[in-house]
């Protein structure tokens, strides 16, 4: 009786018995999020967005006061 007790509270609850990732969800969890940072910076130093980051600070500095 017990036991039915645990799990029926633990199920309430919302506790489950897996307490978080493994060892190779984080593997993965680390793998995506360089893959994303890789694709994120190619972005962001490329020819275009170079070209309209400093486009768009040049007009924010000859704004006049």
């Amino acid at each position: 009786m017990r036991i039915i007790w645990f799990r029926l509270r633990s199920a309430m609850s919302g506790h489950t018995n897996d307490a978080g990732m493994s060892t190779s969800e984080y593997a993965m969890g680390t793998i995506a999020a360089c893959a994303f940072a890789a694709v994120l910076y190619k972005v962001v130093t490329s020819d275009v967005v170079s070209t309209a980051l400093q486009s768009t600070i040049g007009k924010a500095l000859d704004v006049p006061f």
